[in-house]
């Protein structure tokens, strides 16, 4: 391993930017990790870079068939992806950080200095068909998406064995990297703004539970809203998505839409809640975190990312898997049985700091230093 010296250039592959979400402040933290960066992603907006970002992509070699669709969807484009990634300028990088979801590892191909994978998982609508509806697009996009799954696993299998490091952003990506690359991966939490989610002990607890973020099927925000009505428990709901409407159906009468909130009120619905709930399998889950960065407990589903997030009986509950009925009953039964009380905020709060920001780049550093 050796420090990075300040001509170093760190190159920074990102699948796309095109809207805020955890993925995205993951490359907003990796630019701010190393004093030489520069940022490459096919395709970019101004509503999908993070305002930490300053300086803009250095490649967007997509942009201009983007905006000839209207910036409306990038479904139509992915044929196009592994080509744009092993043609990025990458030569003179002395390391090269891919944040990985599909296509990403194929710059790889771009260049001879050692590549890093951060992966947030291998292309999930690729190897699990049951995910491709309603992702990239609609009808069009899924069937784009099931024609281009074999090409994309090819890519990511050949990718694979060329990669210096793969890094996976929690043990349950870290077991599909093997399964599926046949690669061991180090993991490597993403980061999360402890900063702007903080504890208020004067805030009291007030009779809700909270569900928040994107309303998208795979987050499965519906068996949270079933369960809910099941439990008669009150509700609030502060996110938009495709799947508002479906979500608007099942609700019952104690459940509240939002919509989309500022940051402060968002905040607020953290600290007052009586617990946030995770009803889908997610890569990592960034939203528990920030929920127990505010001291608030966590009721999720015992799958993916909240087997790394939440402690059962110290920070949250586990739901145990099963059909979507079993998984609504018992997170049904898990609300009306909660008790806030058991739950300390002050401890809450200390496991959320092993996921501070600081962290995540100390981690980063080491990993590229010791790869160069």
């Amino acid at each position: 391993m050796r420090a990075i010296m300040p001509g170093d250039r760190i190159a920074v592959v990102h699948e796309r930017l095109t809207e805020i979400a955890g993925s995205e402040h993951v490359v907003e933290q990796l630019a701010a990790t190393w004093p030489k960066v520069e940022v490459h992603a096919p395709i970019a907006r101004a509503e999908g870079i993070p305002a930490g970002l300053t300086d803009p992509p250095i490649t967007t070699p997509l942009n201009r068939a983007y905006r000839l669709l209207g910036e409306r969807s990038y479904a139509p484009l992915l044929p196009l992806m592994p080509w744009a990634f092993r043609r990025m300028p990458l030569r003179d990088a002395a390391a090269v950080v891919v944040s990985h979801h599909a296509f990403a590892t194929q710059a790889v191909l771009a260049t001879d200095a050692p590549v890093i994978a951060y992966v947030h998982s291998p292309a999930r609508w690729a190897w699990d068909p049951s995910l491709r509806a309603g992702e990239g697009g609609g009808a069009s996009g899924a069937a784009i998406l099931s024609a281009l799954s074999v090409v994309a696993r090819r890519c990511e299998v050949d990718a694979a064995p060329r990669l210096h490091t793969v890094l996976a952003n929690s043990s349950a990506v870290a077991a599909r990297i093997r399964e599926h690359w046949d690669r061991d991966a180090i993991v490597v939490h993403p980061p999360v703004d402890l900063d702007g989610f903080t504890p208020d002990p004067a805030v009291p607890r007030e009779d809700f539970y909270l569900l928040a973020g994107r309303l998208v099927p795979y987050k499965r925000p519906d068996l949270a809203i079933a369960a809910a009505a099941r439990a008669d428990a009150r509700l609030v709901v502060a996110g938009d998505g495709r799947a508002m409407q479906q979500c608007r159906e099942l609700a019952g009468p104690k459940t509240t839409f939002l919509g989309r909130v500022s940051h402060d009120t968002l905040l607020n619905l953290h600290r007052s809640a009586r617990a946030v709930l995770m009803p889908g399998i997610e890569d990592f889950g960034i939203v528990p975190v920030e929920a127990m960065a505010t001291g608030t407990p966590v009721i999720a589903l015992g799958e993916g990312g909240a087997l790394d997030t939440v402690v059962p009986g110290s920070t949250g509950q586990l739901i145990e898997p099963g059909t979507d009925d079993e998984v609504v009953e018992r997170l049904a039964g898990a609300l009306r049985d909660f008790t806030v009380d058991d739950y300390d905020r002050t401890e809450i709060r200390a496991w959320a700091e092993r996921f501070r920001r600081e962290r995540f780049r100390e981690q980063m550093r080491e990993v590229v230093g010791a790869a160069i």
